[in-house]
C-alpha cells in the first residue's frame, strides 16, 4: 500500500471513531462504496495501525447491534408521514 492510501484510511477510522459514524454514511461523506470502506477499515486498517483498528472495530459493532432499531424507527416514521398524508387529502 502507499502513504496516499494509508492516510486515507487512518482518516476514515478516526472519522468513524471519533463521531461513531456508520460504514455506509463514511462512504457518502469520502465518496467511496461501502464495500471499499469496510474492506480498508476490517482488514487494511488492521495492518496499518492495530490500535486504532481495534477502538474502531468497538464502535462497528456497537453500530451492528443498534442497526435493528435505528431500522424499526425509521419504518415508524415512514408511516406516520403515509398515515398523516391521507388524512390530509
Amino acid at each position: 500500500m502507499n502513504e496516499k492510501q494509508d492516510s486515507l484510511i487512518i482518516d476514515m477510522a478516526n472519522h468513524i471513531y471519533s463521531t461513531h459514524d456508520t460504514i455506509r454514511n463514511t462512504a457518502k461523506i469520502y465518496g467511496y462504496s461501502k464495500s471499499t470502506v469496510h474492506n480498508y477499515i476490517s482488514s487494511k486498517l488492521k495492518k496499518i495501525n492495530f490500535a486504532l483498528y481495534k477502538s474502531v472495530k468497538k464502535v462497528l459493532d456497537e453500530n451492528f447491534a443498534e442497526k435493528h432499531i435505528r431500522g424499526g424507527e425509521a419504518t415508524k416514521i415512514k408511516y406516520f408521514h403515509i398515515k398523516n398524508k391521507k388524512g390530509t387529502i
